[in-house]
């Protein structure tokens, strides 16, 4: 029997889409991540930037398979509807400690090309990705960053994620400011409001 990999949802807002990254975005993954001004923000130094489409070529296919093996370890490629334009990426992802255990955590985040940001695009994403992952059954989802990632914090506030505090991160070196919400909350409280981006429509053409 031959196995199939399931399709990778698609998800839809008012301005944006939501879909798996191809290997035709790989030149604009490349041009994302040879970018110091945004790698410093996604993990731990050394930060090396990319520096070929293999590379990005490689980035896609890992992000694509994680998802085949977890279905709420999640990567979407933002994509602006009126232009085509991958403006960056949005994920829902698992969390490794510091020493590389996994133990069910599960990290928000999100990062843009320079020239897609200021438009509210990572809110907007953040948002109708984390109603497609409370909905499937993430129970909480947790959200670190560097102290000085002022953007990021105005992303998670905007969000409603709440404020654990300042300490150390338990998956990157150093403080960060930490974040949690759990899937309760979200959905009681989408229940009494609707997105600032519009619902999210969920499609699995991808």
């Amino acid at each position: 029997m031959t196995g199939t990999t399931p399709p990778i949802a698609t998800l839809v807002t008012a301005r944006l889409m939501l879909r798996g990254y191809e290997p035709g975005d790989a030149t604009r993954v490349l041009d994302i991540h040879r970018r110091p001004e945004v790698i410093r923000w996604l993990g731990n130094p050394p930060y090396v930037p990319m520096a070929e489409v293999d590379e990005a070529l490689c980035w896609i296919d890992d992000r694509r398979q994680r998802e085949t093996r977890d279905p709420l370890d999640i990567t979407r490629a933002i994509v602006v509807r009126d232009s085509g334009i991958v403006a960056g990426t949005v994920s829902v992802a698992r969390a490794y400690r510091r020493d590389g255990d996994f133990v069910g955590e599960y990290e928000v985040g999100w990062h843009l090309h320079p020239d897609s940001v200021g438009s509210g695009y990572a809110t907007e994403a953040a948002h109708a990705l984390l109603d497609h992952a409370f909905n499937g059954g993430l129970p909480e989802v947790w959200c670190g960053m560097f102290l000085d990632n002022e953007p990021s914090r105005r992303v998670a506030e905007r969000l409603g994620l709440q404020f654990i505090g300042v300490g150390p991160d338990p998956w990157y070196e150093g403080d960060s400011r930490l974040y949690r919400l759990e899937r309760g909350q979200w959905l009681g409280r989408r229940g009494l409001e609707s997105s600032p981006a519009g619902d999210a429509e969920r499609d699995a053409r991808n």
